[in-house]
């Protein structure tokens, strides 16, 4: 009793320093940005490619039938809409520099990492207004591309500001031609600005080769909007069909429905909450939240090596070992907490190759997408820009190297769902039912799950993956089938993150 006790001491200190760093990585991406909108501005940008497309320039067999995809694809006025997502992104991106700066005033001083985000915040603004700037002269409107550039800032954009405005507003060429092609400018921005050097030089050749790198361009971009729009409706809306079906079916049918868990569905659960408690705190959250983050910078900075001079490479290597401690720590403290219980009673933990868990994955699947896009419409409104999101998922975005791109793949597609299936559907969601209902499991770990990613923006979207996992784990009672779901989800994720970086 007195050795039970004192490890229940000891598991309540682990609690509150674990909820420390967890609640403060919690707060911390509020103040960061979402992925999301950087991702919609590269779609943008794919778009404004695709729009670029003239049936008449170009040698395929069906310019025609192209061109109408491509118009179904970036919509009847392309600019305008692009017009529009940019100035929604400078919006939340001011409400963010106003957010980090009104925190500052109220603090004795600015911390490091805030000053940086401010600096980062700043510097975006001023890329944005760039941008915007272009796109209104592109269209004629020259007027609201000078307010654009005479907002700018920053010394790196407002030197091309200065570049760009006789060139744009007095069509005069400048006085260095190659500053217009010596910077970070996306394909189509930079290609806006050479068309308009090329006209006013009236240097025909140059025109002519320029057109035919933008129907290269618009032709690619066509391809990768394909990839990421099309195919994802496509199967997200199979997938929106395949639900108003089971819930026609679940109201006809009733317990004998595909969505109907019976309550009896439990697990025989040998051991009690405080093991549960000790596997979370212990063998996740002090792992994955304290020791890891403490103790490999030290070991870095013991063999004299600075992660700030990274590639993208040696960082996705990282990522992967971090990650591999990480679930190797976990699964270790997993089986050392039910080791006394074994045998464990029928259906723990359960694999079952020659089964239909391909059915599952790949079903559940479908019924994730239409149901996670739907919550991500509406938490998007709720957070407008902020609550941050996965570090990786913008080490992804930039990675273009099949190396990097191939290790992200192995931690986000194999071995995250290896590990979390493991611990949350396989281990806490049959635990649970000892104490709350099946339906109630299935959602309480599907919040721990989505809390688990540390990112606030996050929590509505992951926990909505998290209860469709739990149901095809309740369902299918198969591990393979949440794993192969959790996998072809986040293989989606890299490979229209892989498209839009490139």
């Amino acid at each position: 009793m007195r050795v039970a006790n004192v490890k229940r001491v000891i598991l309540i200190l682990l609690t509150i320093i674990t909820l420390v760093p967890l609640l403060s990585s919690l707060w911390a991406s509020f103040q960061e940005p979402q992925i999301q909108g950087r991702l919609e501005l590269y779609q943008t940008n794919l778009v404004l490619q695709a729009a670029e497309y003239d049936p008449n320039s170009t040698a395929t067999t069906s310019p025609e039938a192209i061109a109408t995809l491509v118009t179904q694809l970036t919509g009847q006025d392309p600019y305008s809409s692009a017009i529009a997502q940019y100035k929604k992104v400078l919006s939340s991106s001011e409400a963010r520099q106003k957010l980090l700066t009104d925190s500052t005033e109220t603090s004795a001083a600015q911390t490091q990492a805030t000053k940086k985000a401010i600096a980062e915040t700043a510097t975006l603004i001023d890329e944005l207004q760039l941008r915007l700037g272009i796109l209104y002269a592109s269209r004629g409107k020259l007027e609201q591309a000078q307010q654009r550039w005479e907002a700018i800032s920053g010394e790196e954009s407002d030197g091309l500001a200065q570049t760009l405005a006789p060139l744009w507003l007095n069509s005069q060429a400048p006085t260095d031609p190659n500053a217009l092609t010596q910077t970070e400018l996306e394909t189509w921005f930079e290609q806006q600005n050479l068309q308009k050097l090329y006209q006013i030089q009236d240097n025909r050749p140059a025109q002519q080769q320029l057109q035919q790198q933008i129907q290269q361009n618009a032709q690619r971009a066509f391809l990768k909007l394909t990839v990421i729009t099309v195919l994802p409706f496509s199967v997200g809306l199979f997938g929106l069909g395949f639900l108003i079906f089971l819930g026609v079916q679940a109201f006809r049918k009733q317990e004998a429905a595909l969505l109907h868990i019976d309550d009896q569905a439990t697990w025989n659960t040998p051991w009690n909450g405080e093991i549960i408690w000790q596997v979370f705190i212990v063998g996740f959250f002090l792992v994955g939240q304290i020791i890891l983050p403490l103790a490999l910078p030290i070991a870095l900075q013991a063999f004299s090596i600075d992660a700030t001079a990274w590639t993208v490479r040696e960082k996705a290597v990282y990522t992967l070992i971090t990650y591999s401690l990480m679930a190797i720590a976990g699964l270790i403290v997993l089986a050392a907490s039910v080791w006394e219980f074994r045998p464990l009673p029928q259906g723990w933990f359960q694999v079952k190759w020659l089964d239909n868990w391909t059915v599952w994955g790949f079903g559940g699947y479908m019924v994730a997408l239409p149901l996670v896009l739907l919550v991500s419409l509406l938490n998007q409104q709720i957070w407008q820009g902020q609550g941050g999101s996965n570090p990786i998922l913008f080490l992804a975005l930039k990675a273009q190297d099949q190396v990097a791109l191939t290790i992200f793949f192995l931690t986000a597609s194999v071995m995250a769902p290896l590990f979390e299936e493991i611990m949350f559907r396989g281990f806490l969601l049959p635990s649970l039912t000892r104490y709350v209902p099946v339906w109630g499991s299935i959602i309480l770990s599907a919040f721990l799950f989505a809390i688990a990613h540390m990112s606030l923006s996050e929590v509505l979207p992951l926990m909505t993956l998290g209860i469709i996992l739990g149901f095809v784990y309740v369902k299918s009672r198969n591990l393979l089938a949440p794993m192969l779901l959790h996998s072809l989800w986040n293989s989606g994720t890299l490979l229209s993150l892989f498209i839009l970086g490139s």
